[in-house]
């Protein structure tokens, strides 16, 4: 899941200063887990910018709102007449989600109110790891399912750098060395030949910007080409 984390609330006070009507917009799936932009999340920062503002002798009207994905038009179409009787829309989706609603709220203002932080996974409550840099050009199947690139301080795709000693990262924190990892799964899986391949230098041309991608079944011979590039 993408994993999100909340801006300090001053920061966001100033962003949405100049501002008397706000609509908070909350995201129901990744930064609903990660505990940074769900319904709940939404009610906290709505509660905490009213208090700010009444102290400070300001009258701002602030609404709320929580959709399932703001990273998809259906979600969001529902609530564009409700946020464009907004001045600005305060979103608490990651930087794709906020972006979508831009598109879709143009030319209506949209605040970020989180910062995206990775691709992870949840390791136990309250705390969340990256597994994954989106790089397109995945090895997983051999390295036993652990990721040298996300998981190695330096990216290494051909086993450990001479910084690694006792199984951790030269890097420090008491984090494991990604290769050791590496080695004793596959130990464990039985299959330390694949140690002996060489990786050759990362594809980067599968991380082309902005990156897209459309199913197979929704490909139309007209468009394939457009696709192609």
């Amino acid at each position: 899941m993408i994993v999100g984390e909340r801006k300090p609330l001053e920061q966001i006070r100033e962003k949405v200063q100049d501002y008397k009507k706000l609509l908070i917009l909350g995201c129901g799936t990744c930064v609903s887990v990660c505990m940074a932009g769900g319904e709940k999340e939404v009610e906290l920062l709505a509660s905490q910018l009213r208090m700010a503002n009444k102290l400070a002798g300001k009258d701002v009207e602030i609404g709320e709102a929580t959709i399932q994905r703001q990273c998809d038009r259906e979600y969001i179409e529902p609530i564009i007449e409700k946020a464009k009787s907004y001045d600005a829309v305060l979103s608490l989706g990651c930087g794709a989600g906020v972006q979508m609603v831009a598109d879709l709220l143009e030319p209506e203002t949209v605040v970020p109110g989180l910062n995206t932080r990775f691709i992870g996974v949840t390791l136990e409550e309250g705390m969340w790891a990256e597994r994954c840099r989106a790089c397109g050009d995945c090895v997983l199947g051999e390295t036993g399912g652990i990721c040298p690139i996300a998981m190695c301080a330096k990216s290494l795709l051909n086993g450990p750098c001479g910084g690694s000693q006792d199984g951790k990262c030269e890097t420090g924190e008491g984090r494991d060395c990604a290769w050791v990892l590496i080695i004793e799964r596959l130990a464990k899986q039985g299959k330390l030949d694949n140690l002996s391949k060489v990786f050759p230098v990362k594809d980067h041309s599968a991380q082309f910007h902005p990156a897209k991608q459309v199913n197979e079944a929704y490909l139309r011979p007209e468009k394939e080409e457009a696709h192609a590039r």
